[in-house]
């Protein structure tokens, strides 16, 4: 299913997302040499209406078609069928963001065997640094989520964005995979089609790609503001939503996604239903904590603790493949003798032990 390749495509460069399959077959890992060897690795397309990584990146080569990168450069170019048709991903599908090592769902997919070669070769090339673009189709500002809190990982975030969200990590998602190999994020780039957005996205690559080492120096806490995703928000399969005053089982506030990185009082109202239980809230286990985070009485949906929104979408079909959104609360900057997220062997946070130290 995967194709690696040593140089781009012709006709990658001028060709939108949505043409793509022209050019590709499927997934496609492109190695580009660079004078420093250790390559850095940008992930894009893993959903396939998210056209923002490959637009910054065909940017950023034009810049470069005439002179060496600074560093070599693997990309992979996710789901050029999905693109063709502009979803997050086609009906019967995996998700590409959900198919790494480490994913449970689609163990035995050929999308998990594709993805596990390239992490594979990925190591092999002792990968510098790991990014992977996305968009969303709420009103977000651009940010990162990171998997560890261990300076390299702050450093890198910082080139991009002040606002840096720390989670988990879900299983099988493309950052989750690179953290046990090497400093890896997302980036969350806003709404797609937004030039500025893209530019944005160009330049972040472009400092990666001149970066020879990580500072030494730990990031200050008045350069950084971070969050903890604590909870993932979703409308069961059964129930109907709808936005506004349409018939549905739910009626979420038209203008939900106004909320995201608000900090919302407990009471804050998300919506209007008759059903005991129309949304469910898991946390990063697992586990189910809707009471924890909101309760419904008097036909409302409100949160029953305080708690920052991100991602808060109106796109039904979005809310469908993934999620309504998470909730977040602000956690301070962990200092080297506090630890915050030591990891597993498997790449996995083990918890918030304060006897374990930062990298």
């Amino acid at each position: 299913m995967l194709t690696v390749l040593d140089s781009l495509p012709n006709g990658f460069l001028d060709t939108p997302a949505r043409q793509l399959h022209c050019l590709l077959s499927g997934p496609t890992l492109i190695h580009l040499p660079g004078r420093r060897r250790e390559p850095l690795f940008v992930s894009v397309l893993l959903h396939g209406n998210e056209d923002t990584g490959v637009v910054a990146l065909q940017r950023l080569l034009r810049g470069y078609a005439r002179k060496p990168l600074p560093r070599a450069l693997s990309i992979l170019i996710g789901n050029v069928s999905a693109a063709r048709v502009g979803m997050r991903r086609l009906e019967g599908q995996p998700d590409y963001n959900r198919v790494w090592p480490g994913a449970r769902l689609y163990e035995n997919s050929p999308e998990c065997t594709a993805m596990r070669e390239v992490y594979d070769r990925m190591q092999a090339r002792q990968v510098f640094a790991s990014i992977d673009i996305h968009n969303n189709t709420g009103l977000n500002p651009q940010y990162c989520v990171v998997n560890r809190l261990d300076q390299p990982v702050l450093h890198l975030a910082l080139l991009f964005s002040r606002t840096v969200v720390w989670f988990r990590g879900l299983a099988g998602t493309q950052t989750t995979a690179f953290s046990s190999l090497c400093p890896a994020l997302t980036i969350e780039c806003g709404k797609p089609g937004w030039a500025a957005n893209e530019e944005h996205a160009a330049s972040f690559v472009e400092a990666c790609l001149h970066l020879a080492q990580f500072p030494a120096h730990d990031v200050r806490e008045r350069d950084i503001d971070l969050y903890h995703t604590v909870a993932t928000v979703r409308v069961p399969s059964s129930v109907s939503f709808a936005f506004g005053d349409a018939p549905a089982d739910v009626k979420f506030d038209p203008q939900l996604d106004h909320m995201n990185f608000r900090q919302l009082d407990s009471g804050t109202v998300f919506g209007r239903t008759q059903l005991q239980s129309p949304i469910v809230v898991c946390d990063e286990s697992g586990d189910d904590v809707t009471a924890q985070f909101f309760a419904f009485d008097d036909g409302a949906i409100r949160l029953r603790r305080a708690a920052t929104p991100a991602m808060l979408t109106l796109d039904q079909r979005v809310v469908r493949q993934d999620c309504l959104c998470y909730l977040m609360e602000r956690l301070p900057l962990p200092r080297r003798e506090r630890a915050v997220g030591a990891l597993r062997t498997d790449g996995q946070a083990a918890g918030l032990p304060d006897s374990v130290t930062l990298p």
